[in-house]
Formats: structure tokens, C-alpha cells, sequence
């Protein structure tokens, strides 16, 4: 059985596309229009109760959060490859830039455009600069958040870093502008791009 991955290509979704693209295994893509409140319809809350995309079915197993779903596709999927083993000492870097995405980058991001006040020592992301910074060290000097080991952890990192950049969220600092590249270049992100450019056409987005 396919996973399905319930899709909208202005969703985080269409990163999850990207992973799927890499993991390599069949898939389905189940349309939600988020522009009519389709991720709010009941029959998509029960998989998913708090009404957001993306939400991916493996069989009888529920993920979501793009994070989540990344660590899952990879453990399960790409085990040893795309996830490192959890005796492998690479396993913690893995992590930390899997969840620096979600918990700081996006959350940071928001704060600055929307001018949030906030105590630097009581949020996770602490403060723009910082952890711009932050992000800039992660890939200065190597390849990929692992070294020359492309792994999960630069689909989620990585996406985010394309997708704030694409709408210039952030002024593209030079590691950074060039691991965007790289990431660009790889084949699986270049399908998972045309065919959410692909599924834009078709719905009429642009």
C-alpha cells in the first residue's frame, strides 16, 4: 500500500514531497485546498486535529509535522543511509539540525517579521542574529550538516533555509546561499520542485 500524503504545494508539504522523492518509495499525494479550509474539514481532523497540513498515512500509521515525518520516512525507509544509526555518533548532529528547523528557525523568523518583544532567555531561538549565525556555522566549511554525508536532517534544515530565502525572509548569507544551491541541484529535490510546480499549474496558483 502507498503512503499518501495529504498535499497543498503552499503547505509544508511540499517539503514533505521532497522527502518522500528521497527516500524513494511509492506515494500518493491527496489534494487539501487550504484556500477553502479543506485542512479544517472533519474528515481530515480526525487524522489530524489540529486542522494542518502536512499529514502523511503509512498503512495504519498517522505522522505529522514535517520534522516528525522526516525522522520517521527516514528511520523506516532509510535507515543507515539517509538516517544514521543510532550507535552511529553522527546520529546527535542529525537530530539537533532536524529540530533546530521547527523549534528556532521558523519561530525566529516570525518574531523578527512581526516585531514580537521577547526576552532573549525565554525563547528558543534567543536572538535574529544569533541564530542566523547559528545557521550560517552549521554549513561553512562542509557540504552537508553532516560533512560530505547528505542525510534527512538537510531536507528539513535545508527546506527551510530554501523556502526563507525564496521569500527573502533573510539576507542570503554566503554558506548558506551556496548549500541552498547544492541542495537544489540534487535530483529528488528537482523533481519534488516540478511536480509542486507541476500540481501550482494545475490548481491555478501560478
Amino acid at each position: 500500500m502507498a503512503i499518501v500524503l495529504h498535499h497543498h504545494p503552499y503547505s509544508r508539504a511540499a517539503n514533505v514531497l521532497w522527502m518522500l522523492e528521497e527516500v524513494g518509495v511509492p506515494y500518493q499525494l491527496t489534494n487539501v485546498d487550504i484556500m477553502k479550509g479543506g485542512q479544517k474539514a472533519p474528515e481530515h481532523v480526525k487524522l489530524n486535529p489540529m486542522g494542518k497540513l502536512p499529514t502523511l498515512v503509512d498503512g495504519d500509521v498517522v505522522v505529522t509535522e514535517s520534522a516528525a515525518i522526516a525522522l520517521y520516512l527516514a528511520d523506516r525507509y532509510a535507515y543507515g543511509t539517509l538516517a544514521p544509526k543510532v550507535d552511529d555518533p553522527k546520529r546527535g548532529t542529525y537530530l539537533r539540525w532536524s529540530f533546530f528547523a521547527p523549534s528556532v528557525i521558523e519561530p525566529g523568523i516570525a518574531a523578527k517579521a512581526g516585531k514580537w518583544e521577547c526576552k532573549e532567555s525565554s525563547v528558543g531561538w534567543g536572538n535574529y542574529e544569533t541564530m542566523l549565525g547559528t545557521m550560517e556555522h552549521a554549513v561553512t566549511g562542509r557540504d552537508w550538516l553532516l560533512g560530505d554525508t547528505f542525510s534527512m536532517a538537510d531536507v528539513v534544515f535545508g527546506g527551510t533555509v530554501r523556502f526563507m530565502l525564496m521569500v527573502k525572509a533573510f539576507d542570503p548569507q554566503p554558506a548558506l546561499a551556496a548549500y541552498a544551491e547544492r541542495l537544489g541541484a540534487r535530483p529528488a529535490a528537482k523533481r519534488a520542485d516540478e511536480r509542486n510546480a507541476a500540481i501550482r499549474k494545475e490548481l491555478g496558483l501560478g
